[in-house]
């Protein structure tokens, strides 16, 4: 393994943590939700009458998902993206994570950042879930099939 200093930022990440564990905790104090973006999303897209008085938050949470790489922009420049994966795979792996969510009852966010904190079980099942299947999916790839 080799480690690139020069992409090296631990101030970065420690600062979008906090911003996240800050806005996951003001989310289920001020409005007793959970922020996954995988049930925000869906209950935003979600025809339920009974949901529509929760649509102003969910739209709001996710133009704020949207907005955060735009103020980024204006004081850095934002990293260069590199895709090695061809679109079928991109699809594939899209459908996988969506499955996966709806057979979790929930996301990565949902269950790792905000049921941790609550002490969940469920959610620290469903995390070392997806932890273990992220690094046995990096394994075969990058190990077995031999792609870098």
């Amino acid at each position: 393994m080799n480690v690139d200093w020069n992409e090296f930022t631990p101030e970065t990440a420690l600062a979008g943590g906090l911003l996240i564990g800050l806005a996951s905790a003001w989310l289920i104090l001020m409005n007793g939700r959970i922020a996954g973006i995988s049930g925000i999303l869906g209950g935003l897209l979600d025809n339920d009458r009974d949901q529509s008085n929760s649509r102003g938050w969910q739209l709001a949470f996710l133009l704020g998902l949207l907005a955060g790489p735009a103020i980024w922009v204006l004081f850095h420049a934002l990293p260069a993206i590199e895709i090695r994966a061809s679109y079928p795979m991109l699809i594939a792996a899209g459908l996988l994570v969506g499955i996966g969510t709806r057979y979790a009852s929930g996301c990565t966010s949902g269950h790792g950042v905000c049921g941790l904190s609550r002490l969940s079980p469920r959610s620290l099942a469903a995390t070392l879930a997806f932890m273990g299947g992220g690094f046995a999916t990096v394994y075969v790839i990058r190990h077995l099939m031999g792609a870098a």
